[in-house]
C-alpha cells in the first residue's frame, strides 16, 4: 500500500470529491492519531469533546483554536512544545489505534521488535525546525522518519506544481539553519532528482561565491529569501555577470510585492535572463511544509489530502468560501509535532476553488497576497503614539519603490527618553543618481496615505544599511527594528 495518495489524482479531484476525501481523512486522523497528542487529549477532555465526535470538516468548529501562545516555549515552561508531539504508548494504542493495526499486533503478525521499529519509524522525532522566535524563545517542530518521507513528497508536489523538472539545475540560496525554507528547498531538489547546490546562503557560502556558482554552473532554478535575492542580483548586475541560464526564481520567507518583482525583473534582464519566472511560496513552520504558485499570477496550491484550511474573522467565526480573513490550519497526516485549528495570524484575501486557469489543477488556492503577522516580530499592529499601525504595509511600499535600493524602519522614543512619544525613522539607501529630497517627499506622502502615520525619512549609505539589515549575517533581514524599551 502506498504511503501517500497519488498527487496527480488528488490534484484533479472535483470540489465535492475533495470534501468527501477531507472528511474521511479528518475523521481517521482525529480518531487514531490525535489522541496520541498530550495537548489535544487534555483539550478534548476539558471541553468534553470525544475523538469520535469529529466526523466532518464542519465539526472542526467544536474544537477550540490553537495559537502561538499555546505552543511557544517560555522561561517558565520551556518544554511546552513537547505537548504537541504525538506520543503513543501501549494503553493509548490499544484504546485508539485503527482496527487493522491492532489486529496485526494481537494476531501475532507483528513481533514485538516489529512493533517497536514501526512505532519508532512512525512517531519518534528525528529532525526539527524552529520558528524564528523574534519575540519569544524559538519554537521547535519535530519530524519523524515517516514525516521526512511526507516532507519529501510535499517538496516533490511543490516543484511539480511550479513545473520544475529534473532536467533543470538548482541552487538553494536559503540560509543554512534548522529552518523550514532551507530544508524544504533541499529535499524538494533532491526528491525531484535535480542536480543542485545547497549554498547555505550569504552567511555560509557568501554572495560572491553564489554569484560565481550561478554563472559557472549555469543554474536554471534558484531559491531565495526575496530581499537577499534582490541584493545578490544587484551585486551581480554591477559586475556585469551572465545569468542567462536562469529560468526560475523561487521566493520564500517574505511577502513578494509586485513592485519588488518588477525590480527583480529589471535586474534579471540586465543579467541576460529577461524571461525569468518569479514564483512565490507560502510556508508555515507549524504546518511543516510550504505551498507554491504554478505561475506568477496564481494563488498557492494546497494539498487537500494533507490539510484543511479554514478562513475566519477576527472573532474566530468561519467565513464562507472566497471571503478574506485569517488562515487557520489543521493537519490531516503529520506525525511528530502536529496542530489542529491553528490560528496563523496571517491574513489573506480568501481561498479560490475550481480548476486553476493556468495549470488546470482543481486544488484550492490561497490568494497570493498574504499579510504575515510573523514578518514583524509577531506584532502586525503596533501602537505608535496611541495609534494602531499595520507595520506590514511598509514591506510592499518600500520594497516596491523603484528608486529605493534598501530600507529599514526603526521605531524608537524621542531623544531615547522612555517617557517620551514614539517616533519612526525610515532609513533609505536611494538608487544611484536619484534626487533624495524628491524621493523623501514622495515617500513621506506615500507613508502618510498608506500607513497613516508621519515618519522621518533619512538617507543612509548602502553599505552601512546592508550591515544594519544583517543581509549576510541574519536568517532574515532586520527590516523593522523596535528600539523602544520593553515595558
Amino acid at each position: 500500500m502506498a504511503l501517500f495518495m497519488n498527487w496527480d489524482r488528488v490534484s484533479h479531484l472535483r470540489t465535492d470529491e475533495q470534501s468527501v476525501l477531507q472528511d474521511r481523512r479528518l475523521r481517521k486522523y482525529v480518531r487514531h492519531q490525535l489522541p496520541f497528542s498530550p495537548y489535544y487529549r487534555a483539550l478534548f477532555e476539558k471541553h468534553k469533546i470525544g475523538f469520535d465526535d469529529i466526523k466532518t470538516v464542519d465539526d472542526l468548529k467544536r474544537i477550540p483554536f490553537t495559537s502561538k501562545a499555546d505552543i511557544a516555549p517560555t522561561v517558565e515552561d520551556p518544554v511546552k512544545p513537547r505537548q504537541f508531539i504525538l506520543q503513543p504508548d501501549e494503553k493509548l494504542i490499544k484504546e485508539h489505534a485503527s482496527k487493522g493495526t491492532l489486529a496485526k499486533i494481537l494476531w501475532g503478525k507483528l513481533t514485538q521488535q516489529d512493533v517497536q521499529e514501526k512505532l519508532e519509524w512512525e512517531y519518534k522525532p528525528i529532525h526539527m525546525h524552529f520558528t524564528t522566535g523574534r519575540t519569544a524563545l524559538p519554537t521547535p517542530f519535530t519530524y519523524s522518519s515517516r514525516d521526512i518521507e511526507l516532507f519529501r513528497e510535499s517538496g516533490r508536489r511543490m516543484f511539480e506544481v511550479a513545473g520544475l523538472t529534473r532536467d533543470l539545475t538548482g541552487l538553494n540560496g536559503f540560509p543554512y539553519s534548522p529552518h523550514l525554507a532551507f530544508w524544504l528547498s533541499y529535499f524538494a531538489m533532491q526528491t525531484n532528482m535535480m542536480t543542485s547546490l545547497a549554498t547555505g546562503g550569504g552567511k555560509v557560502m557568501g554572495t560572491q561565491k553564489i554569484i560565481d556558482a550561478i554563472e559557472r554552473l549555469k543554474m536554471n532554478v534558484a531559491t531565495f529569501i526575496p530581499g537577499y535575492a534582490y541584493h545578490l542580483l544587484r551585486e551581480a548586475a554591477a559586475q556585469k555577470r551572465d545569468f542567462s541560464s536562469l529560468k526560475y526564481l523561487v521566493f520564500g520567507g517574505e511577502r513578494v510585492s509586485e513592485g519588488l518583482r518588477q525590480k527583480v525583473r529589471e535586474l534579471s534582464a540586465q543579467l541576460g535572463a529577461p524571461d525569468v519566472k518569479i514564483i512565490a511560496t507560502y510556508a508555515l513552520t507549524e504546518a511543516k511544509t510550504a505551498w507554491i504558485q504554478c505561475t506568477e499570477t496564481t494563488g498557492y496550491h494546497l494539498y487537500p489530502d494533507l490539510e484543511v484550511i479554514e478562513i475566519v474573522d477576527k472573532d474566530g467565526n468561519v467565513l464562507p468560501d472566497g471571503s478574506p480573513g485569517e488562515i487557520v490550519y489543521t493537519t490531516l497526516d503529520w506525525r511528530g509535532s502536529a496542530v489542529v485549528r491553528y490560528r496563523t495570524g496571517d491574513m489573506c484575501k480568501g481561498v479560490e476553488f475550481g480548476p486553476c486557469e493556468v495549470c488546470g489543477k482543481t486544488t484550492p488556492r490561497i490568494i497570493a497576497d498574504i499579510q504575515r503577522s510573523s514578518e514583524v516580530r509577531e506584532f502586525q499592529l503596533m501602537k505608535i503614539k496611541g495609534e494602531l499601525v499595520n507595520m506590514n504595509e511598509f514591506y510592499p511600499l518600500l520594497s516596491g519603490e523603484h528608486d529605493v535600493e534598501e530600507w529599514q524602519v526603526v521605531i524608537k522614543k524621542v531623544n531615547d527618553d522612555p517617557n517620551e512619544l514614539d517616533e519612526i525613522d525610515v532609513l533609505v539607501a536611494p538608487r544611484h543618481g536619484v534626487d533624495f529630497e524628491d524621493l523623501k517627499a514622495r515617500l513621506g506622502r506615500k507613508i502618510h496615505n498608506e500607513v497613516f502615520i508621519s515618519a522621518q525619512i533619512k538617507e543612509e549609505p548602502l553599505k552601512k544599511l546592508l550591515e544594519q539589515l544583517g543581509m549576510e549575517s541574519e536568517l532574515k533581514e532586520k527590516r523593522i527594528v523596535d528600539m523602544r524599551p520593553k515595558s
